[in-house]
């Protein structure tokens, strides 16, 4: 299983990573969305379905860069 996921990740390029963060990851712009749901977990206030959707949806792209970005270092993936 991890081994399909590391395949899944080495298929992914790094630059296409890298727009996604610029552009989902902080969407909308001012401020950035992910941070407000970072604040409202820090806070423990993060409790509707919609609140949590947005998080995962917007802190997805981040998780897979830097997911990548610590294989890529480890050399246990490809990089790409």
């Amino acid at each position: 299983m991890i081994e399909s996921l590391l395949k899944m990740l080495d298929s992914l390029p790094v630059g296409m990573l890298i727009i996604a963060c610029l552009t989902l990851g902080l969407a909308p712009f001012t401020p950035p969305h992910l941070w407000e749901k970072l604040q409202l977990l820090a806070k423990g206030q993060l409790i509707r379905p919609l609140d949590w959707f947005d998080f995962l949806l917007h802190g997805t792209p981040w998780i897979l860069l830097i997911t990548k970005l610590v294989v890529m270092t480890r050399g246990t993936g490809k990089g790409g």
